[in-house]
């Protein structure tokens, strides 16, 4: 038994890949949804979707321009665009948990993102959406901000 443990622990550290995030470019925005959520049911909704979960964990929110990001685990999200040369924090409240956090544009983007990603999950029964909640998510738990964003979609 203590062989396995060594064994696991060796495996776990060998696993050292680093998630990144490359904006989508400009003239691939159009082709962004059907290429990664094609195969899911009701992808269509997955935009809008966001956009309303954003309205409902951010007051300051009011629609805007959002940037997509492809993920190295296959992943996909978007991010809210801050206004230009604000760094001012995104001010979150989940009344679902009773849970508010600041954080960065890109932060509330992947926290507004695993909550769609999530209800779009249950509500269609898709595997294919479980796997883009989880590669998202895999992304977030090594994020900078990643107690933030947890503590939004707790």
């Amino acid at each position: 038994m203590h062989t396995e443990t060594v064994n696991m622990t060796a495996a776990a550290a060998h696993d050292t890949t680093i998630l990144t995030a490359t904006p989508v470019a400009d003239e691939q925005r159009l082709r962004f949804w059907p290429q990664h959520f094609g195969t899911i049911p009701q992808w269509i909704t997955l935009e809008p979707r966001i956009f309303a979960w954003m309205d409902r964990l951010c007051a300051d929110y009011h629609g805007g321009i959002w940037n997509f990001y492809t993920l190295s685990n296959g992943g996909a999200f978007m991010v809210p665009e801050s206004e230009e040369g604000s760094n001012e924090p995104w001010r979150l409240f989940n009344p679902m948990n009773g849970n508010g956090a600041e954080m960065s544009a890109e932060a509330a983007g992947i926290a507004a993102c695993l909550l769609a990603y999530s209800h779009h999950a249950c509500r269609t029964e898709s595997d294919a959406m479980t796997e883009h909640y989880y590669r998202l998510r895999d992304y977030a738990l090594s994020h900078a901000e990643c107690r933030a964003i947890m503590h939004i979609i707790d």
